[in-house]
């Protein structure tokens, strides 16, 4: 097999940088390891930043996200059991997230792909990037049975933590950044309405909780737990009374309740891959860094990735030119770093911590106190959590 650029990677990172790259006129092919099932029902974010949303209009891939995502004007921190809104709008000079699962963007893409797209390949597992140095590397891969190799100019890792695209990189070139943080969240769906109309952050002595959704009929609910943490000792009822407990406020507020379809245990970590391009293998995503889910901005990392790489590829592609290229690993860590450091501030003043350390309590109250006192500490926030401008 031959194309201009391998992507490996099916989820939300690879099938938008195809389909950018298809509607430009530039071949590729898309290998991901995983069934069609797995890849859909695979959940992760639901928060995107304006950006992402303007890249999947882009992509042609919107008409079901602007029927069905829900838009938000701000976010709700709870703190000492009170409530503050920063309204985003005011803050920000117009700027508001939408709410649309990962998985509802999957599906989207992989239709549009298959009904309209360049080659997708499911249960087709990378197992080498070969001579990435060269003009035209290599991605070896099995699929059906048997080994292939599809020959490219450009590869594109865009296959997650645990991919084989950034185990490609040589060790002296390369460096990696990370720190595990001493906390998890418990998550859970379930089949009820939202509390509010937006995402709600509390933070309290009994520890940290997040109310999101997935739809208006869809709730997406975390709770801080210890690490090692077993969902299997956390039945239903505990659950809910625990997240009612986190929220509790002083004032008429009534935490919905309903059956729970799902519930698993998430690490936080982050880390980072420096740089993100060995020759001509470029990463993407959290094929190059992770992000505690803390401040949403997983999903909307790996989008901008992809949006300087498309821009990148396609500019080499029409005029020849190979800067924006070649700037590619540098113009993306500026936004990665960035989102690492927001991130690990939403992480670090809303968590408790395990030892239950009173002054570490008191200066997170210190800190949510300026956030909502101060017009410029909210729209400091505001501006990040919304999302960065893309560098180019």
């Amino acid at each position: 097999m031959r194309t201009t650029v391998g992507i490996i990677g099916g989820g939300p990172a690879g099938l938008l940088l195809a389909r950018l790259l298809h509607r430009a006129g530039i071949d590729c092919v898309v290998l991901e390891s995983r069934t069609r099932s797995y890849v859909e029902q695979r959940q992760r974010a639901g928060m995107l930043e304006q950006g992402t949303v303007d890249a999947l209009h882009e992509a042609g891939a919107a008409e079901r996200l602007e029927a069905e995502g829900l838009v938000h004007q701000g976010i709700e921190l709870r703190f000492d059991r009170e409530r503050h809104h920063l309204d985003f709008p005011a803050l920000t000079g117009g700027h508001t997230v939408t709410i649309y699962a990962q998985t509802e963007i999957v599906k989207d893409l992989v239709a549009l792909q298959l009904a309209d797209g360049p080659p997708l390949s499911f249960e087709a597992a990378a197992l080498a990037v070969e001579q990435p140095e060269s003009a035209t590397p290599v991605v070896r891969f099995r699929h059906e049975g048997r080994e292939q190799t599809l020959t490219c100019d450009w590869v594109a890792g865009c296959d997650g933590f645990h991919g084989i695209s950034r185990a490609t990189f040589p060790a002296g070139i390369s460096s990696s950044y990370a720190h595990d943080y001493p906390y998890s969240w418990l998550g859970i769906m379930a089949e009820v309405p939202p509390s509010g109309g937006e995402l709600i952050y509390a933070r309290g002595e009994r520890g940290f909780a997040l109310h999101s959704m997935r739809s208006s009929s869809v709730s997406r609910l975390y709770l801080q737990v210890p690490v090692g943490t077993d969902p299997d000792g956390w039945p239903d009822d505990r659950v809910w009374d625990e997240l009612a407990a986190r929220f509790a406020i002083d004032a008429d507020w009534t935490l919905n309740r309903g059956p729970i379809t799902a519930k698993s245990v998430t690490s936080m970590r982050s880390y980072v891959h420096e740089p993100m391009r060995h020759g001509r293998l470029l990463l993407a995503g959290d094929a190059a860094h992770i992000v505690p889910p803390t401040g949403a901005k997983g999903l909307n990392l790996a989008v901008s990735d992809v949006r300087v790489l498309a821009r990148a590829l396609i500019e080499l592609h029409r005029t020849g030119d190979a800067q924006l290229l070649d700037n590619y690993s540098e113009l993306c860590l500026q936004r990665v770093w960035q989102a690492t450091r927001f991130s690990d501030d939403m992480t670090r003043m809303l968590h408790a911590r395990p030892d239950g350390d009173a002054f570490d309590h008191r200066m997170q109250l210190a800190r949510l106190r300026r956030i909502t006192a101060s017009r410029h500490a909210a729209a400091e926030l505001a501006a990040d959590y919304s999302g960065l401008p893309l560098l180019t």
